[in-house]
């Protein structure tokens, strides 16, 4: 959709853009965020630094990026989305070639002042482009095995590219992300029956591997099958993540040990208690009644963007605004998971909460979009 035909519609231009900011999302936002910093100054001993102060930084920097990508109409986000996808691959070629090393897996490129991961940039620019791609395609057409294909070819690129880091757990986000759009944008059920199938038998492929000549996971990706499925196996070795997350959850009760009270965080019991177990010190400190409160949170945020999909009349900025949805529910459903043993261990960072730059940046790109979205869709007076 052209801007004059954006215009006849009569879409927010100018100063009275900022009248229409979805401002209960900017709030929500910021109450996630504000528990992360509340959670990072805790685990830090009571200090600002290494994690709570940076982190507010970044939030600042994630706002800006939010209302400028936010300000700027969405036929142009339609339009760019083919050049963010190629550009998003092109990076992810890139940390193959001169990406900085972490933690045994080579997913950063360093930039000087922040390190870009751009699997966390895929993840976005694969919800643009399918959902550009399912705008420019008839309804009727989207079961049609040829596009069908197509769709699974832009999804399976990135994901192909990840997993070469390694990084699984991103990669089966994309893939659960990639698959989430075919269905919203009208994808026949039989195809998500027939991958199921297909799924079930590729998992008993990859563990039968184990050990072979045509080994598919690394082996520490085994073990963190293992420790998933029965943790007691090595509580030294790789168990020892899930055992102390859950020893941290239990401790928490219902309300928790209280505010910089929690042993399992200060004592150093708890591993990655800053970025990927930081929901199991949120637990121990506040309790059920804590977890369940962010929960609450993160729900309102995902209910938000479904109602405003509903108020939009534009195939692409639906999409684009269920998908991000989607994809944020991804990111904090399969972190809570993780961490209380419902789930392998994978690596995914708690959406807004968990220290991190190019996760919060991203996300905050990607909720500008459902600015976007939200912002220029079509009133009736202005």
């Amino acid at each position: 959709m052209s801007y004059l035909e954006y215009a006849v519609q009569r879409v927010p231009t100018g100063p009275g853009k900022v009248l229409h900011v979805h401002w209960a999302l900017v709030l929500l936002l910021t109450a996630v965020a504000s528990i992360g910093w509340l959670m990072l100054y805790s685990i830090a001993g009571g200090s600002l630094t290494p994690w709570a102060e940076p982190q507010m930084k970044r939030f600042a920097v994630g706002l800006a990026v939010m209302f400028a990508v936010g300000f700027v109409p969405i036929w142009f986000w339609r339009n760019v989305a083919g050049v963010a996808y190629g550009l998003s691959l092109l990076l992810l070629l890139g940390v193959e070639a001169f990406g900085a090393v972490g933690m045994g897996a080579q997913r950063w490129i360093d930039l000087g002042f922040i390190r870009l991961q751009p699997s966390e940039l895929a993840k976005i620019t694969l919800v643009m482009v399918l959902a550009a791609y399912y705008d420019a395609l008839d309804v009727r057409r989207a079961s049609r095995p040829v596009w069908v294909v197509l769709a699974l070819v832009l999804i399976l690129l990135p994901v192909f590219l990840v997993l070469r880091q390694p990084d699984l757990g991103t990669a089966l986000l994309l893939l659960m992300g990639g698959a989430a759009m075919m269905f919203l944008a009208g994808v026949s059920w039989l195809y998500f029956a027939a991958v199921i199938l297909i799924g079930a038998g590729a998992v008993t492929a990859v563990l039968a591997s184990r050990g072979t000549e045509w080994q598919v996971l690394k082996d520490y990706q085994y073990r963190r099958i293992d420790s998933f499925l029965d943790p007691a196996l090595d509580p030294l070795g790789a168990g020892y993540h899930i055992n102390q997350s859950k020893i941290a959850l239990g401790s928490g009760g219902w309300s928790g040990r209280g505010f910089m009270q929690g042993t399992q965080s200060r004592l150093n019991f708890l591993p990655e208690k800053h970025t990927d177990f930081i929901f199991t010190s949120l637990a121990e400190e506040f309790g059920f009644v804590g977890g369940l409160s962010l929960l609450l949170l993160y729900g309102l945020i995902l209910i938000f963007c479904v109602v405003a999909a509903l108020q939009m009349k534009d195939r692409f900025a639906q999409l684009v605004t269920l998908g991000v949805g989607v994809t944020f529910f991804l990111y904090f459903a399969v972190n809570m998971a993780m961490v209380m043993g419902l789930a392998p261990v994978v690596g995914v960072p708690l959406p807004l909460v968990s220290f991190g730059g190019s996760a919060l940046l991203v996300l905050m790109f990607a909720f500008g979009l459902v600015q976007s979205a939200h912002i220029h869709r079509p009133r009736g007076n202005i």
